[in-house]
């Protein structure tokens, strides 16, 4: 059940009188208890759909259904050695891929539209302006400034992640939904993409030189304190470079996970207490939200932001 369906219902039993609320209690209190926090952090072999019935939604499995035991993984896992691997589709892969989806057809939508707009009136209008100008603020005020000189070739990377990273936190925050960036799988393999990239670009820029980053060794100490500094600060230089990609998979994961614990923490609370007392969490909650909203723009800004000084960095680390 996700966050805001759940503060929904919350705000519906709250406005109810008290004595309606009373009256349900011992049936409340022989109810079995629902873990409403657990099943919408991890990740799983089914979703929620909207429907008209009680309690409005239904429950499908994107894997094979094995009855009362719920949902399988549709394919078999494939073993590598001692390492299993499971391909399975999951509700998280699901909602990277409409995140994918939609940020495809929105931006190439408005491309369309920019262009066209730019060929009848000269401008961009409606939310192909908005979109111009959210992409010309982060490629001119937060990219190349960072990257640095000649940048442009990392412009559309960066832009990709950002967009990506924001729609999937968006879809986490509506009903039915499920936020992808939730999963430190999911944060973990855009902050391995990102760490090669930015090794790549410290390679190109670098050529040889690249192995100083890597390794120390310091030309302009004395022989004799070459090599001791190099066996010391070699490993702290290594341990820094996995550091970043480190950073930013838990980061991103953190932040996401712990927002939506609170929400749904602070919603159980609504349903815990009764009456009027039950307004203070409520309050909270909304308020919480209205955090996580602002929380979900801010993450991809960081992201891209981090992503844009970590390539700026390693391009300018021989000079």
């Amino acid at each position: 059940m996700s966050a805001l369906r759940s503060l929904l219902l919350a705000s519906a039993l709250f406005a109810a009188p008290v004595s309606a609320q009373e009256s349900h209690a011992p049936a409340a209190a022989a109810a079995e208890k629902v873990d409403i926090i657990t099943p919408h952090i991890t990740d799983s072999y089914h979703m929620e759909l909207p429907s008209i019935f009680p309690p409005f939604y239904k429950e499908i499995c994107i894997g094979r259904h094995e009855g009362e035991h719920g949902c399988a993984p549709l394919w078999e896992p494939v073993h590598l050695g001692g390492m299993e691997v499971n391909l399975s589709p999951t509700k998280h892969v699901v909602m990277m891929l409409i995140a994918a989806l939609l940020v495809s057809v929105i931006l190439i939508g408005t491309a369309r539209a920019h262009a066209r707009h730019h060929h009848e009136v000269g401008r961009p209008k409606g939310f192909a302006a908005g979109l111009e100008a959210m992409v010309l603020y982060m490629r001119n005020e937060v990219i190349l400034p960072n990257v640095g000189h000649h940048g442009n070739g990392f412009v559309p990377y960066l832009l990709t992640i950002f967009f990506f990273i924001l729609t999937a936190n968006l879809l986490g925050l509506v009903p039915y939904g499920s936020t992808a960036t939730g999963n430190i799988a999911v944060t973990a393999t855009l902050a391995i993409m990102t760490f090669i990239v930015v090794e790549v670009a410290g390679m190109r820029a670098q050529g040889i030189h690249y192995l100083s980053t890597i390794f120390y060794w310091n030309t302009e100490l004395p022989i004799f304190m070459r090599i001791p500094m190099f066996l010391i600060m070699s490993p702290v230089e290594m341990i820094g470079k996995l550091t970043k990609p480190f950073a930013l998979a838990i980061r991103l994961f953190a932040n996401m996970t712990a927002g939506h614990i609170v929400v749904l923490a602070l919603i159980g609370l609504i349903f815990t207490f009764a009456g009027p007392v039950s307004a203070a969490p409520f309050l909270m909650a909304v308020a919480i939200m209205m955090l996580e909203l602002f929380v979900a723009f801010l993450q991809p800004f960081i992201f891209t932001l981090l992503a844009s000084v970590f390539i700026g960095q390693i391009r300018e680390a021989h000079h």
